[in-house]
């Protein structure tokens, strides 16, 4: 079985959506017949490279928020991200472009190491606030899996995998990905959000049982889209 998960590394429920698949795939009886394939989304293309401003306050001027509301609402995603173990410094965020990070994913992945590096991403922007649209952190986390930093400098530097990550975000839309996180079980069943955690389980068996053209399991506001997270 091959799930797909259109995700941008810059979405907290995509995060807590990837823990709520690994959870429900530890208790699966098949899970050694399952393939996760990461597909590229872009929330913000937008985004700039480097900013000054972080956290509630980036939030707040990007959506003409209150300060006060910006709070509650990241409070709360703090505590959802708490129950899968997620340590999540929302006030610490650097909201910046996601391309790099997605082109360095896609080469990671030719060297059968995307997993590993997607999950150093989430955790270091939301986790340790960093920035990763900065080479330099980029280069780090490449480090952190044991990965050649010249060949990430030339895929960083030479706007290597450019096309695929297009070509993924392209695919998805034409899948109608209009959020994320976007599961796609096998072509056959799919889960949009980070839905209640007995919705991936039944995906997962659903997807292994079944022969039929995907349909959406249940309903969820939990996902981030060009306009933003519904938090």
């Amino acid at each position: 079985m091959v799930i797909e998960i259109w995700s941008d590394f810059a979405c907290p429920f995509c995060y807590i959506g990837k823990k709520k698949l690994e959870k429900a795939l530890n208790n699966f009886e098949h899970k050694d017949k399952v393939k996760i394939e990461f597909k590229s989304y872009e929330l913000n293309p937008n985004a700039p490279l480097e900013t000054n401003d972080k956290g509630y306050e980036s939030f707040a001027k990007l959506k003409g928020m209150p300060i006060d509301q910006v709070k509650q609402m990241f409070n709360q995603l703090t505590l959802t991200a708490q129950a899968y173990d997620l340590d999540y410094q929302m006030n610490e965020i650097v909201m910046t472009s996601t391309r790099k990070a997605h082109r360095l994913a896609k080469w990671a992945k030719t060297k059968n190491k995307e997993t590993e590096l997607t999950e150093e991403l989430f955790n270091a922007y939301f986790s340790e606030g960093l920035n990763i649209a900065n080479n330099e952190t980029l280069l780090k986390l490449v480090e952190k899996i044991d990965l050649d930093l010249n060949e990430a400098k030339d895929v960083l530097n030479n706007n290597l995998f450019e096309d695929e990550v297009a070509k993924q975000i392209s695919e998805g839309m034409s899948l109608g990905v209009r959020g994320v996180p976007f599961f796609v079980f096998n072509r056959k069943f799919a889960i949009s959000g980070a839905q209640p955690d007995e919705h991936f389980t039944e995906a997962l068996k659903k997807a292994y049982e079944v022969e039929s053209p995907f349909e959406t399991v249940g309903t969820s506001d939990d996902t981030c889209g060009p306009d933003g997270c519904e938090i």
